[in-house]
């Protein structure tokens, strides 16, 4: 056989077994599913509607809590009822839309100037 055919059976055997071991490896890989995927949905607001403030028996001065109903479910409430104040109370909302929020301490009356609600689903 000539030199230049025994090379070219060589190089080609090479290239088979090289070939075996590669797929051998890439064989023995499992890749999961997975999934991708990008989705929007409005955020509408809350009515409130139902507004009942309940005075302090010790000082009816104060204000010791509010009641509302909301017009769809919630799951967390907060309200303030002075406007330059940062402090939330949390709510207790029960049925997904009656709302108690009683304040600690109170507030005093003259003091409130807004109910700010804060609600998420």
């Amino acid at each position: 056989m000539p030199r230049f055919r025994r090379r070219t059976v060589f190089v080609v055997a090479l290239a088979a077994s090289l070939a075996l071991a590669t797929y051998a490896f890439t064989a023995s890989n499992t890749v999961p599913g997975t999934k991708a995927g990008k989705g929007e949905g409005a955020i509408t607001g809350y009515t409130v509607s139902g507004i009942d403030y309940t005075l302090s028996a010790a000082n009816p001065a104060n204000i010791d809590s509010v009641a509302f109903t909301l017009s769809a479910s919630a799951t967390t409430v907060k309200a303030k009822v002075v406007q330059s104040s940062s402090t939330y109370t949390d709510c207790t909302v029960t049925g997904g839309t009656n709302v108690s929020c009683n304040f600690s301490p109170d507030v005093a009356v003259l003091s409130a100037d807004e109910l700010s609600v804060v609600a998420v689903q």
